[in-house]
């Protein structure tokens, strides 16, 4: 068999979570088996679809890097692969089933659908959906009125008193009784488009679709695609129903979970890596004991008897640990170029930096990179660097257990210090020339580090100390210093 699925999304939003995990997963399976994966725009709902949601999609592929072999921007021998230019298809095969007595014309008008919804809703009534009054017109006669230009749907027959049985890779089998299946849906709009339903069933059986991976969301749908498949004389492809993505609420992922837009994620400073691993995960797995993969080597593992039957849970916190994970991954170079935008962003330097701020800014990814959990903490936490920090009140210059005066002295032996730990070509030497001089001067290492850091950062919690002064270089270190110990002498007074 030639191995071929999809992912058709209607570009009526921004991407997020489910829709990227459905789309992952589909990308996998045709890559483990040596298929092809496409991309099928379904933008029939014509009063919700917008451009700026189908660049989102590519904007957003791009950046997670999976690709596909066939799409609207791609083409293919199936093309074209956007729903609204495949209309003529729809209508020749809507006229297939009118002609064989398998759909028909209807002319209720919205009012009259409205009224029977509302009419059931007073009494209280069960039934739902169309009662299939134009289901008894004349075929002939519908017709003749259709071609005078009567406002018309067309509506699939429903076969009734039966049941609708399939086959799910995940779920097994499966039975649903025709009766509870919306009665007699349209295929055909009155304006000529198409509903998602026939578009769905039509465009999967002309692209030669074999499988089709998505979320359990859409199982009730399944029977009525069967029933189309029937209808028109076609074999369904194989059907996966995919566990849900749900909350640690236990309710379905929502945005009142945390970020669930991929530009979400994006601005928030996550990599697309960490995204990618983490989500392949929710609802399958791959080998024990291991966690990080390489989007190839999630391909050569992905296997169907490998996904879960329970909906799979999103943990904000796993994937922060993934983020942190692949951050620890690059290289200096790599780092400074991923966290440079949102450097710009807030404001650390110019639209562009100058070859000396660059510099810094690469110099500095070492001083943070174990400590990141996101690339947009970095220009917050290396600031100082690049502008000189405002100092805080005297008390946070003081070490615990110590005072204002015992303070000054400190930091007067730490401005002895500053040149020359600026100029130490390491952190190891650096450690031992003031562990040294700490215990000539017999205080403790950490109560004379404490103002010094504070000095130089303008803040207790930094990045490390001598990085930093090397950084800065010998003299904006001991002119911080200065500064500081000038502000604790004033505060003395």
């Amino acid at each position: 068999m030639n191995i071929r699925d999809r992912y058709a999304p209607s570009p009526t939003g921004l991407q997020h979570i489910g829709g990227i995990r459905t789309a992952l997963f589909n990308c996998l399976f045709a890559r483990s088996q040596g298929g092809k994966f496409i991309l099928r725009l379904e933008d029939t709902d014509r009063t919700r679809s917008d451009e700026s949601y189908v660049q989102n999609l590519y904007d957003t592929f791009s950046w997670l890097g999976i690709k596909w072999d066939e799409g609207p921007d791609v083409g293919g021998q199936y093309s074209p692969y956007i729903q609204s230019e495949r209309t003529k298809f729809y209508k020749e095969y809507t006229g297939e089933l009118l002609k064989n007595k398998l759909a028909y014309y209807c002319f209720c008008p919205p009012e009259r659908l409205e009224r029977l919804r509302e009419v059931r809703e007073a009494a209280r009534s069960s039934e739902t959906g169309y009662d299939r009054l134009c289901r008894s017109i004349n075929p002939e006669e519908a017709a003749k009125r259709a071609a005078g230009g009567e406002p018309c749907t067309i509506r699939l027959k429903i076969p009734l008193g039966e049941t609708t049985r399939f086959h799910d890779h995940l779920l097994g089998d499966i039975e649903w009784k025709n009766e509870d299946i919306n009665p007699d849906p349209v295929l055909l709009k009155s304006d000529g488009f198409p509903t998602y339903h026939l578009a769905n069933v039509v465009d999967d059986h002309l692209m030669e679709i074999s499988h089709v991976l998505r979320a359990q969301e859409w199982l009730s749908s399944t029977p009525l695609h069967v029933i189309m498949y029937k209808s028109f004389g076609w074999t369904p492809p194989e059907f996966c129903h995919l566990p849900m993505v749900m909350g640690q609420d236990g309710k379905k992922l929502s945005k009142r979970h945390g970020a669930t837009s991929i530009d979400e994620f994006r601005l928030n400073g996550y990599l697309p890596e960490a995204l990618i691993n983490y989500v392949a995960l929710l609802g399958a797995s791959y080998e024990d004991g291991r966690d990080i993969y390489s989007l190839n080597e999630l391909a050569q593992r992905f296997n169907l008897e490998k996904l879960n039957k329970a909906p799979a849970v999103f943990d904000y916190k796993k994937l922060e640990w993934y983020n942190g994970q692949y951050i620890r991954m690059k290289s200096d170079e790599e780092l400074a170029s991923l966290c440079l935008p949102f450097a710009v962003a807030a404001g650390l330097f110019g639209a562009e930096p100058s070859p000396q701020e660059r510099a810094v800014f690469t110099a500095a990814m070492p001083l943070v990179k174990e400590r990141l959990v996101f690339l947009s903490e970095v220009p917050e936490k290396i600031a100082y660097l690049f502008r000189e920090p405002e100092l805080p009140g005297a008390e946070e210059f003081i070490p615990k257990k110590s005072d204002l005066a015992k303070t000054i002295e400190l930091l007067q032996i730490g401005c002895g210090l500053a040149r020359t730990l600026a100029e130490m070509p390491d952190d190891e030497q650096a450690e031992n020339f003031i562990k040294a001089e700490a215990e000539k001067k017999e205080v403790k290492l950490g109560d004379l580090m404490m103002p010094l850091r504070v000095a130089v950062t303008g803040s207790r919690v930094s990045p490390p100390l001598f990085g930093s002064l090397r950084i800065l270089g010998p003299e904006k270190a001991l002119a911080r210093v200065q500064k500081a110990l000038k502000k604790l002498e004033l505060s003395n007074k």
